[in-house]
């Protein structure tokens, strides 16, 4: 199935959005291209790595993000990694 045939199929479930069904693509179906729309430390990533005043929107990190395209799924593994290294660093350093 098509990555949205996956999402509306899922989205069936009780309990199950549209974050829960991006991040299913992403890491059980392992599809190159999702960006799981709604998440805060890729937000909070994005915002460090780019340097911004204000953390972004989930539109504007929709604009963002159309930039890796075809690979935002790599991009956001990459970002992922990069938040749960400095959130770890700032909890070693108190």
């Amino acid at each position: 199935m098509d990555d949205e045939t996956v999402r509306s199929e899922l989205m069936k479930i009780k309990g199950i959005g549209r974050w829960t069904s991006d991040i299913y693509l992403l890491m059980a179906l392992l599809r190159p291209d999702v960006w799981p729309r709604g998440d805060l430390a890729l937000a909070v990533a994005v915002q460090q790595v780019k340097r911004l005043k204000q953390r972004p929107t989930e539109e504007e990190l929709g604009e963002i993000s159309s930039e890796w395209q075809p690979w935002r799924s790599v991009a956001a593994r990459l970002l992922w990694h990069n938040y749960l290294m400095r959130r770890d660093a700032r909890m070693r350093n108190g």
